[in-house]
C-alpha cells in the first residue's frame, strides 16, 4: 500500500517513492505515547503516510533557570522509546529544536505534508502557540487538526445548568460523574493500525542529548509508568502518610502523556473513587485555567491580591532549603530538591507555611515548585498553591492554617519521612525554628481579615 506498487516503485525504490508521497504529520506534545492517542489515531486513519514529530521548543526551554532539569530528561527518554518503537515499524520520530514556528517552517519546505495532526492543550501559551501555528500552516495551504486527548471532558463539557463555569469542586465532580459513560474512556487503538500507516521516508536519527541544550544530571531514575493498581486500590486509606509507598506516582506520566487518561479514568472506577477523585480535580484545575486565564499572574478571588505579602529573602530562602526549623516542612522541601518529588499531603503543608506562617507571596512557592516539580503541571500547581493561599476557587478559608505538629503527629507520628529526608533532626544541628506557630498563625489571620475586610 501507499504506492509501493506503483509502476515507479521498482525502478527508483521505495524510499525515493516515499519521499514524493503525499503525507501528513503528527505532532507530540503532551501525549508522549502511541498507545490510546487520539490524535495519532485518527492521523493513522487520514488514509496518508504519517511523519511523527517532536520539537523541543525553545519558547520553553529557554525559560528554565537549571540546565541539568528533570523534566528534560524525562521527555528524552519517552522520546527515545517512542523513537526506538517507530524504528522497529521502519519509520522513525523526527526530533527539531527551536522556536515551533521556525520547526514547522523548514518541516514544510523539506516533508510537504498536507495536515498536520496533533493534542489539544489548554495553558494560555499552548493556546496562543497552536494558534499562531495553525495561521501559518493554512497560510501554506497545510490543515491543522486538533484532538481532545489529555482529559474526559474539556473546554466548556462540564458546566452548570445556565452553561457557566463550575468554580466549586464537588458539584463540578458530581455533574462530571453523570456525563461519564464507558465511552468516554474507551482506548484508541492507535499502536493496533500497522506499520503500513507510517512514513517510511530517510527521518534523522535522534539527536544527542546534549543537543537539546541540557546537562544530563548524574543519577536520575523516573517512576514506573506501570499503573499499581495494588497501591491504588488502598489509595483512600494509605495516600495521606509520606512514609510509605501509599500513591500512585503516576503524576508524570499523566502530565507527559506516557500514560492515558483514559486508562486511568478507568482503573479508578474499577479500583478506588478517592484516586478517581483526584483525576477529578487535575480536570477541574485544566478547566478552573481554560475559563480564568488570569489565575496565571493573580488570584482566582481578586481581592486576595491586596494581601500586603512579608516576602522576608531569608525566610523564603530557609523554607526553600528546607531549614525552616519545622521538620515535616523541612522534610519536604528536602524532598524535592533531592527528587523532584513532593508527596501531595506535604504539598500542602509547605504551601500552608509559606503563605500563613511567613507570609510570603504564594506565586514565590508557585515559581520554586514549577522549577522543582518532575510533575510540574500549571493547572494544578496553581490551582493547589492558591487552595493553599486562600486565593483560589473553593480554597481552604483564610482563617484556616496548618499547624505543622498536629500533621506531624497525625501523618508521620514515628517522623519516619522526617528522619529519611532530615538526618540531622533531634540533634544541636538541627536549626530552631524561624518563627512560632501560635504567633504566626494569629498574626496571618489578622493579615487576611485586615486586607479582605471589605470584600
Amino acid at each position: 500500500m501507499w504506492g509501493r506498487e506503483s509502476a515507479d516503485s521498482n525502478f527508483l525504490g521505495d524510499r525515493f517513492v516515499w519521499k514524493f508521497m503525499s503525507i501528513v504529520c503528527f505532532w507530540f506534545r503532551r501525549d508522549l505515547r502511541l498507545q490510546d492517542n487520539a490524535g495519532l489515531f485518527h492521523a493513522l486513519q487520514s488514509g496518508h503516510p504519517v511523519l511523527p514529530v517532536f520539537i523541543f521548543d525553545e519558547e520553553i526551554l529557554d525559560k528554565l533557570p537549571n540546565k541539568e532539569d528533570r523534566r528534560v530528561e524525562f521527555i528524552y527518554e519517552s522520546l527515545v522509546q517512542l523513537d526506538t518503537q517507530l524504528r522497529e515499524q521502519g519509520s522513525g520520530l523526527l526530533v527539531m529544536k527551536g522556536s515551533p514556528e521556525a520547526v514547522w517552517k523548514k518541516i514544510i519546505q523539506k516533508y510537504s505534508p498536507t495536515a498536520v495532526y496533533t493534542n489539544r492543550d489548554y495553558e494560555p501559551y499552548a493556546r496562543q502557540r497552536d494558534g499562531e501555528i495553525k495561521a501559518l500552516l493554512e497560510s501554506k495551504g497545510v490543515i491543522f487538526q486538533t484532538f481532545k486527548d489529555q482529559v474526559i471532558f474539556e473546554e466548556g463539557e462540564v458546566t452548570k445548568d445556565d452553561g457557566k463555569p463550575y468554580t466549586v469542586f464537588t458539584p463540578y465532580k458530581r455533574k462530571w460523574l453523570s456525563l461519564l459513560t464507558e465511552g468516554h474512556y474507551k482506548a484508541y487503538a492507535s499502536d493496533k493500525i500497522g506499520s503500513g500507516q507510517w512514513y517510511q521516508g530517510e527521518i534523522p536519527s535522534l539527536m544527542a542529548y546534549e543537543g537539546t541544550g541540557f546537562r544530563k544530571s548524574l543519577e536520575q531514575s523516573f517512576p514506573d509508568r506501570k499503573i499499581p493498581v495494588k497501591i491504588i486500590e488502598r489509595y483512600d486509606q494509605t495516600r495521606d502518610f509520606p512514609a510509605i509507598a501509599g500513591t500512585s506516582r503516576l503524576s508524570v506520566h499523566l502530565r507527559f502523556g506516557t500514560l492515558s487518561i483514559r486508562k486511568a479514568v478507568e482503573v479508578g472506577i474499577r479500583s478506588n473513587a478517592t484516586w478517581l477523585s483526584e483525576l477529578i480535580w487535575r480536570e477541574f484545575y485544566m478547566m478552573i485555567l481554560w475559563h480564568f486565564p488570569h489565575v496565571v499572574k493573580g488570584a482566582f478571588k481578586p481581592a486576595y491580591d491586596a494581601i500586603p505579602w512579608e516576602n522576608n529573602p531569608e525566610w523564603f530562602k530557609a523554607w526553600c532549603e528546607g531549614k525552616t526549623g519545622f521538620p515535616i516542612v523541612d522534610a519536604g522541601m528536602r524532598e524535592l530538591s533531592a527528587t523532584g518529588f513532593m508527596h501531595n499531603r506535604v504539598r500542602m503543608i509547605t504551601a500552608s507555611f509559606l503563605t500563613k506562617h511567613l507570609l510570603i507571596d504564594w506565586r514565590w512557592g508557585e515559581a520554586w515548585f514549577a522549577e522543582k516539580l518532575l510533575d510540574f503541571d500549571l493547572s494544578a500547581n496553581n490551582g493547589g498553591w492558591q487552595w493553599a493561599a486562600g486565593s483560589g476557587c473553593d480554597a481552604a478559608p483564610y482563617f484556616r492554617v496548618f499547624s505543622p505538629d498536629a500533621q506531624t503527629e497525625r501523618f508521620d507520628g514515628k517522623a519516619d519521612y522526617i528522619r529519611k529526608w532530615v538526618p540531622e533532626y533531634g540533634t544541636s544541628e538541627y536549626p530552631k525554628p524561624i518563627v512560632n506557630h501560635a504567633v504566626a498563625r494569629v498574626k496571618a489571620v489578622e493579615v487576611y481579615r485586615n486586607a479582605l475586610k471589605n470584600d
